[in-house]
């Protein structure tokens, strides 16, 4: 009679302690798979934004290859005495500068 009693007892602790042990392990599973979606969630983010970036790099290494090529350009006078005669009609001595209008079809 006492082994049964006991052993009752001891059903009724183990039971008790898987009940307490089975909401644990759901809130433990529950939370690192919320903070694992929240990674992802950032790592997306930030691929999305490296993809602009690169996008944005390349134009800007675009941009200054062509600054690099005015630059240049610039470095000869020749190209700067014309660049200013077409540009902002600056003339040489005896020139006569005579502006005509593009005709638009």
């Amino acid at each position: 009679m006492r082994t049964t009693k006991n052993n009752t007892i001891r059903k009724r602790k183990l039971c008790t302690r898987f009940l307490l042990f089975i909401p644990c392990c759901v809130f433990a599973i529950a939370s690192v798979s919320i903070l694992i979606g929240n990674y992802w969630v950032q790592i997306a983010e930030k691929y999305k934004e490296k993809e602009f970036l690169q996008s944005k790099m390349s134009i800007l290494r675009e941009k200054e290859e062509e600054l690099k090529a005015d630059v240049e350009k610039l470095e000869n006078p020749d190209y700067v005495a014309r660049y200013a005669r077409e540009k902002y009609m600056y003339s040489r001595e005896g020139e006569i500068i005579l502006r005509i209008p593009d005709e638009e079809e």
